[in-house]
């Protein structure tokens, strides 16, 4: 899957914040409540523009920024 054809972010909406394409609901969000527990099921309800693919890009999206984090230990 590819998440680019997805998730977009542009300054005019939501400042910046990547967010489902033709939505207005940013990925913090929709990340948010996944990981408050929320269904897919009851997310694809309660939001009837997004699709699993959407829930899943965001997914892939938040995968690949994870990947890129390094912690670097710093001398006390």
């Amino acid at each position: 899957m590819e998440w680019r054809e997805r998730i977009t972010a542009d300054p005019r909406i939501l400042v910046g914040k990547p967010v489902v394409r033709g939505t207005r609901l940013s990925m913090e969000f929709l990340l948010g409540i996944m990981g408050d527990g929320w269904p897919t099921e009851d997310i694809l309800d309660s939001y009837p523009g997004l699709t699993i693919e959407d829930l899943r890009a965001c997914l892939k999206f938040a995968s690949e920024l994870a990947g890129k984090e390094r912690v670097v230990l710093l001398p006390t």
